[in-house]
């Protein structure tokens, strides 16, 4: 059972990360998704999609046509954020968000996922009931708790979320030796100031190391304890909160973290929404104060165009039990789904093989309810580096690193390697880009950088580009191999 005023702070912050999601996105509308940057339209429905993905924003390869597309986006999460026809607007923000995350699958990580999930349940949870634009035209509920088929789905779900990301961490790494966190915080690619300063503390490593695999695997199991709930609600929020935050503080996970502590509102106890109604009372009385006297010094006028249209009978009450009853069984169906890939997904690492045949997951893949939760898992990367993008000049024949705005080439590792992306999608695709099996896309990064090198008068034409990869492997006890030089593209340009 769950407050409703939890589920509209719910609302309210998985609105707010889609907006903020779509800001960050909105800065690279041509290089992430349009024909002309790193991924056409072609390319990712050859190596990119199931037979049964779709995308709108893959309609056009044009940035004009998702430049729409993302202001639609952002107008829908705003309605949602106010509580404005919030089911409507639900529905929309989902569907938009299953197309952008479908248009660029290369750029997507564990946030996003859940992200995607916490719109898909907010389809079937009554989170504009309260605090909402909609619900001045409603009496207030007589009570605020509520319970049915979609806050088991949402409970159950966060549970998933941090038990399976637990299972698939069947390393050594994280169940017996403890190194898991001394391997991540050698990977300069997502390594932030307090877990450069932490690094250094082997034995404070171990034990966060075995901290952060229980918490993953032990405390899901508070959400469903029949005693105490309130108070094993609020240690779960708490430490998950801390847990989150301590991860955006020492690695470079995007908004992954946002996500999460999004994920966690709807958890809250009736006695700290309680207080903060107490405090937030009459801020919104002083509100209401004010906009009845600007509304009392205006006329009182009706468009002639507006109608009101009013039932002339009661909704049938036989007629809402049947709808809810047929609700309750889709989405309990499609919980059971989620649970079924996620067993399949944890499965898949053992020598028994998956649980999930592969017709089976046309349903996941069509309403992207398909999941995979393994950071870390099941061991952490070894391979570290950085990129050095190493251009020579068609007049002088001169090396320089597009990388580093066109400085000279130098193959030192740099001050900060985060510092080298533009943001986490940036990172997140140069981590796909590394992999053999995408291969395909170095080319299209290639002709895409060589492009916007020379839509600058003041750069000098390049004749050649490789895209370099400094490959450094992280060694147990602080040690870190030399650097290995790769070339993982050549573009040659033709002479004029």
């Amino acid at each position: 059972m769950l407050d409703l005023r939890a589920l509209a702070l719910l609302r309210m912050a998985t609105a707010a990360v889609v907006l903020l999601d779509l800001a960050i996105r909105s800065t690279d509308l041509e290089a992430l998704y349009s024909n002309m940057g790193v991924l056409p339209v072609v390319a990712v429905m050859e190596h990119g999609w199931s037979p049964y993905q779709f995308s709108l924003h893959a309609g056009s390869g044009l940035w004009q046509a998702q430049a729409v597309l993302f202001a639609v986006a952002a107008g829908l999460a705003g309605a949602l954020l106010v509580g404005y026809h919030t089911r409507l607007a639900t529905v929309g923000s989902w569907v938009l968000l299953v197309s952008l995350q479908n248009r660029n699958p290369f750029i997507g990580q564990g946030g996003d996922d859940l992200l995607r999930m916490l719109l898909f349940w907010g389809i079937f949870l009554p989170w504009g009931r309260v605090w909402t634009w909609d619900a001045r035209a409603r009496p207030a509920p007589t009570h605020y708790a509520y319970f049915s088929a979609a806050t088991v789905a949402y409970v159950v779900q966060l549970a998933l979320l941090y038990w399976c990301t637990a299972l698939l961490k069947n390393g050594p790494e994280w169940t017996r030796d403890g190194t898991a966190l001394y391997y991540a915080f050698s990977l300069d690619q997502l390594l932030l100031p307090l877990g450069r300063w932490l690094y250094p503390y082997p034995a404070l490593l171990r034990f966060l190391t075995f901290a952060t695999y229980y918490i993953e695997l032990l405390l899901p199991f508070a959400l469903f304890l029949p005693v105490g709930v309130a108070r094993w609600r609020l240690l779960v929020v708490g430490v998950l909160f801390g847990f989150q935050l301590g991860i955006s503080l020492t690695l470079y996970v995007g908004l992954f973290f946002l996500v999460n502590m999004a994920s966690l509102l709807g958890l809250l106890p009736a006695g700290v929404l309680d207080g903060l109604a107490r405090r937030l009372r009459p801020h919104a009385a002083r509100a209401r104060t004010r906009a009845t006297d600007w509304r009392t010094r205006l006329p009182v006028w009706q468009a002639p165009w507006r109608l009101r249209l009013e039932r002339t009978r009661p909704p049938s009450v036989g007629g809402q039990r049947l709808a809810r009853a047929v609700r309750d069984t889709c989405v309990a169906v499609v919980l059971a789904y989620v649970c079924w890939w996620n067993l399949d997904d944890v499965a898949v690492l053992r020598p028994a093989g998956g649980l999930m045949a592969e017709p089976m997951r046309w349903f996941g893949y069509l309403f992207r309810v398909d999941q995979h939760w393994g950071m870390f898992a099941p061991t952490v990367f070894k391979d570290d580096g950085w990129y050095v993008l190493e251009g020579t000049t068609a007049a002088t024949g001169r090396t320089l690193d597009l990388n580093r705005a066109g400085a000279a080439v130098t193959y030192a590792k740099p001050p900060s390697v985060v510092a080298l992306f533009r943001n986490d999608r940036w990172r997140k695709y140069s981590e796909n880009y590394l992999f053999v099996h995408n291969a395909w896309m170095r080319p299209y990064y290639c002709n895409y950088l060589l492009r916007i090198w020379h839509e600058t008068p003041a750069h000098p034409r390049l004749r050649h580009l490789s895209v370099v990869y400094m490959k450094e492997v992280s060694l147990p006890d602080y040690r870190v191999a030399p650097p290995v030089r790769e070339v993982l593209c050549d573009c040659e340009l033709p002479k004029p």
